[in-house]
């Protein structure tokens, strides 16, 4: 049986089955990928290549509702939360192409011996992206549309319950005109994987993925001499300081912790109220998750019953452990998991320190400003987190003590097409998205030139 499988969630019911890739087909992809940045790469320019990503934002857009059916099916994401991951992908394939040419002009060096001297920025070769469930094509998007257009070609691994998605994508490249080899779809095994990182045809290895999963890439990109971009897992903390709206606070929050029905590296996990607000905010918070409704389509199911079976587990580690839940049963039905809120948390559970990837939000009080940052930078995890705060100067100050690698100040959701994205300890290294994200895998080549 493949492991490349569409089994839909709310169903459970086995909808198509895809073979795994041979070795003659991974030889393939690497000999045409290695081939066509020798020569697509190397003789067209980055206006050409713009372009091509300027089309594929148009199939993204022309394709919409076909790719949101298909991940409706896949992993159980609402057809009008799909829509608008296909519509956030196109506008990250459009702004790369827009600001492609600014981002990768030369740029100049001032140096004390006045030698004329740039760094100019280039593609270094095939890069291998191993992609996740949870956003089927912003995911990909991010990391191979800024990777093409700067000259590297792809190899794209996705996730084993994402092959139609998978399949999707590949049509997309192609259909706006990237030549066959720039970008490889392979339904490749986890030995092909490891096989593939250490070929010298890859040059950089970007995933998306569970920390265990980012240790285990490393580990085999450090032993090859690989670049590494990985973006992991998150636990991010929600701070209400000080406001004049709680049911504003409020709404933020339910949307960054049930986003993606709760399956988001960047929601808001950890939701941590000054004493002044608990009160009211836990109140209305509460209530608010409580009012949400499967049948409304306010959350679709989890995307698996593996991802049921380990919120499950965690969620009733932690009530065994002495957690209070203020809202939801932890007994799902099948896959639709009934969002919920824990509280009473210390340090001493297990859930303290964990993820949670799926709709539970965990609810703190605190006293202070710095015993909000300390809970904060206590996990284990630094992706990103949100601050809310009238007094946006007191944002900043705790936003600047907070050990993350994005901080949004009074609103969740801030993200962009063109916004700096990742994290940092064990929510990974590297950037997606933005100038700094396009030059991740880029040979940043000196010229120097003498008098």
């Amino acid at each position: 049986m493949s492991a490349f499988r569409v089994i839909n969630p709310a169903s459970g019911n086995t909808l198509a089955e895809y073979p795994e890739a041979t070795d003659l087909d991974i030889e393939t992809a690497l000999t045409s990928a290695q081939s066509v940045y020798q020569d697509w790469s190397r003789t067209t320019t980055v206006a050409e290549r713009a372009a091509l990503a300027l089309r594929l934002a148009e199939l993204f857009e022309e394709r919409k509702d076909e790719l949101a059916t298909i991940i409706n099916r896949e992993m159980g994401k609402p057809i009008g939360q799909g829509l608008g991951e296909v519509s956030f992908s196109a506008k990250i394939a459009g702004a790369f192409a827009k600001n492609a040419e600014a981002w990768l002009a030369d740029e100049p060096l001032e140096v004390a011996d006045g030698l004329r001297s740039f760094f100019r920025y280039q593609g270094t070769g095939v890069v291998l992206g191993i992609m996740p469930w949870n956003y089927p094509y912003y995911q990909v998007a991010r990391f191979a549309v800024p990777n093409l257009i700067l000259g590297n070609t792809i190899v794209l691994r996705h996730a084993s319950q994402c092959p139609e998605s998978a399949l999707a994508l590949q049509s997309l490249f192609d259909d706006a005109g990237f030549p066959k080899g720039a970008y490889v779809n392979v339904f490749a095994s986890h030995k092909q994987i490891a096989e593939m990182i250490a070929d010298d045809r890859i040059q950089g290895v970007s995933l998306t993925g569970s920390e265990r999963v980012g240790a285990i890439v490393a580990e085999q990109a450090g032993r090859a001499l690989k670049k590494c971009v990985l973006e992991l897992g998150g636990s991010d903390v929600f701070l209400l300081l000080e406001t004049d709206d709680i049911d504003r606070a409020v709404s933020y929050a339910v949307s960054g912790r049930m986003d993606n029905t709760g399956q988001s590296c960047n929601g808001s996990k950890r939701i941590v109220v000054i004493d002044e607000y608990f009160d009211d905010f836990a109140a209305r918070f509460t209530s608010a998750i409580g009012n949400l409704s499967y049948a409304e389509g306010d959350f679709g199911p989890l995307s698996s019953d593996a991802a049921t079976q380990s919120l499950t587990k965690q969620v009733q580690s932690a009530i065994d452990q002495g957690a209070a839940v203020l809202v939801g049963d932890n007994e799902p039905a099948g896959n639709v998991y009934t969002p919920s809120v824990i509280g009473g948390i210390t340090p001493a559970m297990d859930v303290y320190s964990e993820e949670l990837f799926g709709p539970v939000a965990q609810l703190y009080r605190v006293s202070s400003d710095q015993e909000a940052i300390h809970l904060a930078n206590s996990s284990p995890y630094g992706l990103g987190a949100v601050v809310v705060c009238d007094d946006v100067e007191r944002a900043e100050r705790v936003g600047d003590q907070l050990d993350v690698g994005m901080v949004f100040v009074n609103a969740g959701g801030l993200g962009g097409a063109d916004v700096p994205f990742g994290g940092v300890k064990k929510s990974g290294y590297g950037r997606e998205l933005g100038k700094v994200g396009m030059l991740e895998f880029a040979n940043k080549k000196l010229f120097r030139f003498a008098n």
